[in-house]
């Protein structure tokens, strides 16, 4: 490999964010899909085998090699062909399907080792679009594929169509395939025990904060706690759209007053006595009022704790953005560079967006680009243990669009959450100061980058 990969970003070694890595050593990718069904064979026995080398996708002209880089999922085979690999060998039954996940002996550089690229790979798009895709000299814009196959993509989430643009430098390098959507669960007991009514869909955080007021409470020897949102992704999709560097500069934008207004809304909950943040996963011990968590965990409860009396509502909004939850927590599909097989590759994506695909995928509780009535009819329609739950509170709300970035210098995942970190936030005592020492760490991470780049560095602040 040519490319230097200068870590000028090391300066913010104690921010690091630690948002969905798997831990397995390495450079994991985040798990951001799906994680709730894990099916019925646990493991089935998957080795990961790579495929034989011959430069790119697989030795045999029918083979289509599909790395999986992303939700563990997808590490069983059986899961794999249940929830992608049968729509392929219907619609393709001349392909023979070769599929890998990502562990370890399977990374992107065991393959690269190996002299086997895949054809097609599943990969969270925000983060790793750079830190594993162009890293590993493997983007593609697939723009003029798009073109060639008259595929449209205005039928698929927009917002998720411009988090793409964002990671790709203004091309294409994936189309989205799954998000990791963000849901308000509340225990219903709890609200009917003190009387309160239960949360709806498009409740602002302002009544969020009076039904977290009203059920923070100590009830004898049991500590309730109102509410419970993860600072982190709170930050990184924030629902306001504002960037965390200047659109035009190569510089921190967190001394805005947007900014400031999103760190004070969320910190006034964490301000209530008795509803310090904790984490969002204590939820089914049945003391938390209410929670926003991805749909995923959502799913394995409803499976681990059977007797949790919960229902679902959108997240809480801005009233200036009423009806924009989450920014895209997205996995797409990409193409590799190295592949001889561009135009069957992307035949198999366009058919896996397509609306008899998204369907199936739906009635598995997995949240599509596709939003159309007969998707969100068949939404969860396999999950029993759904089946009486609010699922429309998922649709309820469209995604914030990523406000656009400033081409060339690209800084990944910059550490926004940071600003709730003890040794900051508590010591900082308000917000503004806060975000003005994240932002002045932002900015030294990209003076050192740019100055990484002068002595021949790629230009991304990698994490």
């Amino acid at each position: 490999m040519k490319r230097m990969f200068k870590t000028a970003f090391l300066i913010l070694a104690a921010l690091t964010l630690l948002v969905g890595c798997t831990g397995n050593g390495g450079d994991p990718p985040d798990t951001g899909g799906q994680t709730g069904d894990t099916g019925d064979n646990g493991q089935s026995g998957q080795t990961n085998e790579t495929p034989p080398a011959n430069g790119g996708g697989s030795s045999d002209d029918n083979t289509l090699f599909f790395y999986t880089a992303q939700n563990p999922v997808y590490e069983d085979e059986a899961n794999f062909e249940r929830l992608i690999g049968q729509f392929i060998r219907k619609k393709f039954p001349d392909i023979e399907l070769k599929h890998v996940h990502w562990n370890d002996g399977t990374r992107y550089e065991d393959l690269i080792a190996k002299g086997t690229i895949p054809d097609i790979v599943f990969e969270q798009v925000r983060r790793n679009t750079a830190r594993m895709i162009k890293k590993f000299e493997m983007e593609y814009d697939m723009s003029d594929l798009i073109k060639q196959y008259n595929f449209d993509t205005s039928k698929l989430d927009q917002a998720s169509m411009e988090v793409i643009k964002v990671a790709s430098d203004g091309k294409l390098y994936s189309l989205p395939f799954e998000l990791s959507d963000f849901v308000l669960v509340y225990n219903k007991d709890i609200f009917d025990k003190y009387g309160i009514d239960y949360p709806k869909d498009g409740m602002t955080y302002d009544q969020a904060y009076d039904l977290a007021v009203k059920l923070t409470r100590q009830d004898g020897d049991i500590t309730y706690k109102g509410y419970q949102q993860h600072p982190s992704h709170y930050m990184m999709y924030n629902q306001l759209s504002e960037p965390a560097l200047d659109p035009n500069e190569d510089k921190g934008a967190l001394d805005s007053e947007t900014w400031l207004k999103i760190v004070n809304n969320i910190r006034r909950f964490y301000e209530i006595p008795g509803n310090q943040f904790t984490t969002t996963g204590d939820f089914p011990k049945g003391q938390m009022a209410m929670s926003v968590d991805v749909l995923e965990n959502v799913l394995k409860w409803s499976v681990e704790y059977p007797d949790l009396n919960f229902d679902m509502a959108s997240v809480p909004v801005f009233p200036e953005a009423a009806g924009a939850k989450y920014q895209p927590n997205l996995n797409g599909l990409f193409i590799t560079k190295q592949s001889t097989k561009k135009e069957l590759a992307f035949e198999v994506i366009q058919y896996l967006l397509s609306e008899e695909v998204q369907i199936e995928r739906a009635k598995e509780a997995i949240i599509g680009p596709l939003d159309t009535p007969a998707v969100r009819e068949a939404f969860a329609q396999n999950i029993p243990q759904m089946s009486s739950k609010h699922t429309d509170a998922l649709f309820a709300l469209k995604s914030a669009v990523p406000a656009p970035r400033k081409p060339g210098l690209t800084f990944i995942n910059p550490p926004i959450a940071q600003v709730f970190q003890p040794n900051i936030f508590e010591q900082s005592k308000d917000s503004a100061t806060a975000l003005r020492i994240v932002n002045e760490a932002i900015n030294k991470a990209l003076a050192e980058t740019k100055a990484a780049i002068e002595a021949g560095g790629d230009g991304t602040v990698y994490q």
